[in-house]
């Protein structure tokens, strides 16, 4: 038998976003947290088939719509790097929201209005401005965004560096470069993917990692490494290893609304313009403040994000059940 699974690719600030239109079975599930646990346990295979090689590549990124499960809204969405699952990605919210309304896959009446679309880590709503004809670039009011443990310890090597924990979507654990004896730069990136999970496992066997909510919403997906950034009118430069070892090429939409949470817990995020993200490629996301709340206990922003994404390519994917690597491989 051979499965067909279509897809539409695009890319939010360089980072590949493969939406799934067709070929992924409905999940089953009350909420997105069962819907992605479904998915996880029934259909896994097209995961691993889609994000891995021959079709894809350990820095993919992919995600699907479903239907949502809260009221008013437009859809659901679930999110598949090379690892599993995650709980929010900002680039895909930029990128699916670009591929939905170019491409009609959500009816609205007006393509500026907002579109709310239900995630894991909770609802997260968009707002697109368009220019002839197509959609200039996306803003999304994302998750209440906090920080969980600020400047631990963590001991690497002979150094003590000190690592903010922090929630933007999904848990970082976010670390000065410099302190971590690397630089935020595309040519040090194999030592960055190695160091990145270190941190990532380090801090998670070091620190109860639990949002204080939503206990299913738990572990650290990945370390953000902060420099200093090459462009003017920018805060900081990032780079964002998550999953297994996956690199960003994006500035990260989750990651950067984690910075920004720490770097408001420190007093330092100005309200007079935007927080400035750029990635490891120099391409940015903005950020802003649009509400302040609190998560339990934890004091937290409501972050507004803002890119652009442009759709790369649509792609009918064939998978054979005779193929012996059709569930993709790792190397």
């Amino acid at each position: 038998m051979i499965r067909r699974i279509r897809t539409i690719d695009a890319h939010a600030a360089g980072q590949p976003l493969r939406l799934i239109v067709d070929g992924f079975p409905r999940p089953s599930g009350t909420t997105m947290l069962e819907k992605r646990a479904w998915a996880r346990k029934r259909r896994d295979c097209i995961r691993r088939s889609l994000m891995h090689e021959p079709r894809g590549h350990v820095d993919m990124y992919g995600a699907v719509l479903t239907e949502p499960v809260a009221s008013g809204s437009h859809a659901g969405i679930l999110f598949m790097d090379n690892q599993g699952y995650s709980t929010m990605c900002g680039h895909a919210v930029i990128a699916v929201v670009t591929i939905a309304l170019e491409r009609g896959l959500i009816q609205v009446k007006d393509p500026s209005q907002e579109i709310v679309l239900d995630t894991p880590a909770g609802p997260v709503r968009a707002r697109a401005t368009l220019r002839d004809g197509r959609v200039d670039h996306v803003s999304f009011l994302n998750v209440p965004s906090f920080v969980l443990h600020p400047g631990f310890p963590l001991r690497i090597g002979k150094r003590a560096v000190p690592v903010d924990v922090a929630f933007g979507g999904a848990f970082y654990a976010i670390v000065d470069s410099e302190a971590a004896g690397v630089p935020a730069r595309a040519e040090y990136l194999p030592e960055l993917r190695k160091l990145g999970m270190q941190i990532k496992d380090g801090v998670g066997s070091a620190l109860t990692v639990v949002h204080p909510i939503e206990s299913e919403l738990k572990g650290v997906y990945g370390t953000i490494f902060t420099g200093i950034p090459d462009g003017e009118g920018v805060d900081l430069r990032n780079v964002t290893v998550s999953a297994n070892a996956q690199v960003d090429r994006s500035p990260c939409g989750t990651g950067a609304a984690a910075v920004m949470a720490v770097v408001e817990a420190m007093g330092l995020l100005g309200s007079d313009r935007p927080f400035v993200h750029e990635s490891v490629i120099g391409t940015r996301f903005s950020g802003s403040i649009e509400t302040r709340t609190t998560v339990g206990d934890y004091p937290a922003i409501v972050p507004r994000i803002e890119g652009s994404a442009w759709i790369t390519g649509e792609h009918e994917f064939l998978i054979d059940e005779d193929d012996p690597l059709r569930d993709g491989f790792r190397v």
